[in-house]
């Protein structure tokens, strides 16, 4: 038998047991049986996995990192803990910490001069510190009395999922609703020679045991240039290489503040290049040809590491979603998913990076889950508010933001009914697009941090 979720009064869910054709019911030899199989241990899997068992379910979760290009691999915990958020704050820290023992001396403090950074010993810190966020994550599954299973899943139909582990240990899983919370992963431009034998990305950067020394970062994503202003901050001799215009969803007279304090500090622009080729040296270092796609003009350089930030693909591939009836976006491979995050199959959802329209955000995704478990027990009719969500970008110089952008406010609202105003310390953006008859509404859209916010 397998438990049903009826849509009741205010739009919560009521339980009650029914038959499951290639369920529960019909469920083969061994196979095991959940009311909430979640698959992904990100931020928001784990977060709608652990509501979901407090509040009395049966869950599991099933999490497997497939290794990089370059071989490297994590624990549980997803993008955020292992290669994403964490890592890159804690060496976004170290960065700022060194610029600040450079000004000491100007504020009395003795500190001997140059300052060296050693990267081996702040990545095994760092490093260490991520395995410890594993190990709790581990814990925090156990106390709650969550099932989980080191096993890469794919769907056998719309109830039942087939895990294999590294060994190729297989076991199929049935469960009532089934939560997909994959995530992605760093896109490889493999149209260009040797990038896949010769690149890295986010994926590798934190996980390094020695420097990149000179590194070449192409992209202009958030990613890209938050790597790239750490790695100058701590010494590094580094190379942005971008296409066209930086942070492009993000207002871009702030991008461009970003950006100018970047080149003020150190980092190095390529602007309006793309890269055509890399190779490997006799001597182990890389050699980049791009060109100009002003001028056609083509050039090249020399770099210890090249790190691709050029966008992210969802981890749909290998989850047999056609055997499920689950439909993506034919464009981002995302899945498409409706205000209750169902899929095309009711009893079958996505949360965080892999639901197509959602804002990429560590915080989003733990707080859909969260919502989500607590409408499949009935315990909430909350839907996730996905409008006006707050960011940082933790480049050397922080910039958070809510809201349009003012591109996005004079698209929608008109030139005339902008009003921008600029400051120091922070920049405003007051749209004044309402009826005559209602009183404005002064909202503030954009704001250019000049210290740590919280965090995206």
């Amino acid at each position: 038998m397998a438990m049903a979720a009826l849509r009741g009064p205010a739009g919560r869910f009521r339980w009650r047991v029914r038959a499951v054709p290639g369920g529960a019911r019909g469920a083969a030899a061994g196979q095991q049986c959940y009311d909430l199989l979640v698959i992904g241990g990100g931020s928001g899997g784990l977060a709608c996995a652990k509501e979901a068992a407090q509040l009395g379910k049966k869950v599991a979760v099933v999490d497997y990192v497939e290794p990089s290009p370059r071989g490297t691999r994590w624990g549980l915990g997803g993008t955020c803990v292992n290669v994403g958020c964490i890592p890159k704050k804690l060496m976004h820290q170290a960065a700022l910490l060194g610029g600040s023992l450079h000004d000491a001396s100007h504020f009395g403090w003795e500190v001997a001069q140059p300052v060296r950074h050693d990267w081996r010993k702040m990545a095994e810190a760092v490093q260490n510190y991520v395995k410890s966020l594993n190990w709790g994550h581990r814990v925090q599954l156990q106390d709650r009395k969550v099932k989980y299973f080191n096993f890469k899943a794919s769907f056998v139909n719309k109830h039942t999922v087939c895990g294999v582990s590294k060994g190729g240990k297989e076991a199929l899983l049935s469960a009532e609703h089934i939560v997909i919370a994959t995530g992605g992963r760093p896109r490889y431009p493999t149209h260009i020679e040797g990038a896949l034998e010769y690149g890295i990305t986010s994926d590798d950067i934190f996980w390094l045991k020695e420097s990149p020394g000179r590194t070449l970062v192409v992209g202009a994503s958030y990613v890209a240039l938050e790597c790239a202003g750490f790695l100058t901050g701590l010494g590094l001799d580094t190379t942005v290489m971008m296409r066209s215009v930086p942070l492009r969803t993000f207002d871009q007279q702030m991008a461009s503040l970003v950006t100018n304090h970047m080149a003020s500090h150190g980092t190095r622009f390529l602007r309006g290049c793309i890269p055509l080729k890399v190779e490997r040296l006799s001597d182990g270092q890389l050699q980049v040809t791009w060109v100009d796609l002003a001028s056609d003009r083509k050039d090249t350089g020399t770099f210890d590491t090249v790190l691709w930030a050029v966008g992210r693909v969802p981890e749909t591939g290998s989850l047999n979603l056609e055997k499920a009836g689950v439909r993506t976006s034919p464009d981002s491979q995302k899945i498409l998913v409706d205000a209750q995050e169902a899929t095309s199959i009711p009893h079958i959802y996505a949360i965080g990076d892999v639901a197509e329209g959602r804002p990429e955000l560590t915080p989003t995704a733990i707080m859909a889950g969260r919502l989500l478990a607590q409408r499949l027990c009935g315990q909430s009719s909350d839907l996730m508010d996905y409008d006006n969500v707050p960011t940082t970008v933790f480049t050397p110089l922080e910039y958070g933001c809510v809201g349009l952008s003012e591109e996005e406010a004079v698209a929608r609202h008109g030139e005339d009914s902008v009003e921008t105003t600029t400051s120091w310390r922070s920049r405003w953006l007051w749209p004044l697009a309402v009826p005559s008859s209602r009183p404005s509404v002064r909202c503030p859209q954009a704001r250019l941090a000049t210290a740590t916010d919280p965090g995206n």
